[in-house]
């Protein structure tokens, strides 16, 4: 039997940071599953997925949480069994002019409707020929089996007509 781990992990950005932890990881006998990591602003941030023994998780919990760890916060927690309901995913894009709110809405618009936000990243970019701020999000929301898609749709088109939205299965 294995157990699982996802922890969190914040901090000033240096060379060598993901694979200190990969160590640390790998010297408990763990196994890194899966992550998403970035650099934001000369901060790091990620969240992993971790499987190891059972006799092996508080040392490892432990070692990751250590005053001093390289001036990282990491939180771990144990993965809990989830009853799989059964989902299905689907990619959606934003684009428009940015304002304040566009996420707040974006969010609840998909909230509200059943799904829920899986994955998501926004970002400002130029517009081409106004140098205007334009905002970007991609992301991955995932909706109960039985739900139609068109609700989603129509929730997240409620948005504005400012927005562009793609959403594809």
């Amino acid at each position: 039997m294995k157990s699982y781990l996802v922890m969190t992990v914040l901090g000033n950005d240096r060379p060598g940071l993901v694979s200190s932890l990969a160590d640390t990881v790998a010297s408990h006998g763990g196994n890194w599953l899966e992550s998403r990591m970035a650099r934001l602003a000369g901060q790091f941030a990620g969240i992993v997925r971790i499987e190891c023994a059972p006799d092996t998780v508080d040392a490892l919990i432990k070692e990751l949480q250590a005053p001093g760890n390289s001036g990282l916060t990491i939180t771990a927690v144990r993965e809990e069994e989830d009853e799989a309901i059964a989902r299905r995913t689907l990619i959606v894009d934003v684009v428009g002019n940015d304002r304040p709110g566009i996420v707040r809405e974006l969010s609840a618009a998909v909230a509200n409707a059943g799904g829920n936000i899986e994955e998501l990243t926004t970002g400002l970019e130029s517009a081409p020929m106004s140098g205007h701020p334009m905002f970007r999000a991609h992301g991955v929301i995932s909706i109960p089996e039985n739900t139609e898609t068109d609700v989603i749709i129509a929730a997240i088109e409620t948005l504005g007509g400012d927005l562009t939205v793609d959403l594809s299965i």
